[in-house]
């Protein structure tokens, strides 16, 4: 009964990742869709640096439920890659790029230079969020007294 437990409370600490995950794509997607000036510009940057950190740990969340580990987010994307919960590892690499871009250091060019990439990181932030809310509904079924995970 234990096992159950322990794999009951990591599925919805999954489950609420993968959530979180969904809320922070449709508030990038929002910002995004705002006429650009500088707040704006900063809070998509923003805002797709919450959509990466949780995309990656979303992904780390699931595997670990599914037996595998992932401790960094390049790890985590060449995991999902592999098990096809992604359609282009180098996007997702190009995504890793632009948020240590953001995230270390701030320079204008630098700002501008991500800002311009964001809308085509969405489709693959909101194709995973979708895979993942998939993974976490096929585990989350009831466990039958026969399961040992």
């Amino acid at each position: 009964m234990l096992k159950n437990s322990n794999f009951q409370m990591r599925l919805e600490r999954a489950g609420l990742l993968v959530s979180d995950l969904g809320q922070a794509v449709k508030r990038l997607q929002e910002a995004l869709a705002k006429p650009e000036d500088d707040f704006i510009r900063d809070a998509s940057i923003k805002r797709f640096e919450f959509c990466f950190e949780l995309a990656w740990k979303a992904i780390q969340a699931v595997a670990r439920l599914e037996g595998q580990d992932c401790a960094t987010p390049r790890v985590a994307f060449a995991l999902a890659w592999q098990a096809q919960w992604l359609e282009d590892e180098a996007l997702w690499l190009d995504m890793l790029d632009a948020r240590n871009k953001t995230a270390h250091t701030y320079r204008e060019a630098t700002a501008k230079e991500v800002l311009s990439s964001l809308p085509g990181f969405l489709p693959a932030l909101d194709s995973l969020f979708r895979t993942l809310q998939s993974r976490i509904q096929g585990l989350a079924r009831p466990l039958g007294s026969g399961d040992t995970v």
